[in-house]
């Protein structure tokens, strides 16, 4: 295997695949990564991605499961491999002690700002002075969020507030690679629900994330059904993941 240091390199190696671009972090010492020496695999090891240090790995099953096993006996277990779903099975199959965790997926979109997205809209960045009240509202409308405020790599909140200046929605661009711009903790007060409120912020940090970084993208469980088809009427594209854990 060989290791990738140019982020260029990578992105190139793995075909501009953006979940592996978003894990690498721009090779800017939070990441690293390497390739398989008939170039048909990458991995990714990320520290800190979602709170936790992950595996992302990308390629031909051939090629990918050797250069994960090489990988994590240098980087340690404790990173969670982490990719597509017929990946990670193969992984699984081909890897003692390995469970496949999860139902989750990862939505993209790459084009600029524009069709899907919603026009004006009450959303806003807010200041890092209010992430007390911020605080407080996602653990009370989102408590199982990754994204919270003091949470290292989350960047900026958005929230949209009623016409009594109380919070109804909000949102984060969190763990953003320099191409990739990452949507986390988007929440919806529970009496606010089914008015257009986690269309209007999630499609605020989406035009943001175009904007700044070319890429907008976030991970949703299978379950959350509604959010797929929210974000996907936003123009981003759902792709099936999977991830394991080291058996006990």
């Amino acid at each position: 295997m060989r290791e990738l240091t140019d982020p260029g390199e990578l992105t190139a190696r793995c075909q501009g695949d953006a979940l592996c671009v978003w894990a690498a972090q721009g090779l800017d010492g939070r990441s690293r990564a390497w390739a398989s020496d008939d170039r048909r695999a990458v991995v990714v090891a990320g520290v800190n991605l979602l709170a936790r240090e992950r595996a992302v790995v990308w390629g031909a099953p051939d090629a990918a499961v050797p250069l994960l096993r090489r990988v994590v006996a240098e980087v340690g277990p404790a990173y969670r491999p982490l990719g597509e779903r017929a990946l990670i099975e193969a992984v699984v199959q081909e890897i003692p002690g390995l469970t496949s965790v999860g139902g989750f997926g990862w939505m993209d979109r790459h084009d600029a700002p524009g069709d899907g997205l919603p026009a004006g809209g009450e959303a806003a960045w807010l200041p890092a002075g209010e992430a007390e009240e911020v605080q407080r509202f996602v653990d009370m409308s989102f408590p199982d969020s990754y994204a919270k405020p003091g949470v290292p790599g989350v960047e900026r909140w958005a929230g949209v507030r009623d016409s009594a200046g109380r919070l109804t929605a909000v949102g984060a661009h969190a763990w953003c690679a320099p191409t990739v711009g990452f949507l986390s903790g988007v929440a919806v007060h529970p009496a606010a629900r089914r008015r257009g409120l986690g269309r209007q912020v999630g499609g605020f940090l989406i035009a943001g994330a175009l904007k700044t970084h070319g890429t907008a993208a976030l991970m949703v469980d299978d379950w959350n059904q509604a959010a797929i088809r929210l974000y996907e009427g936003m123009g981003l594209r759902y792709r099936p993941l999977g991830a394991v854990v080291v058996r006990k």
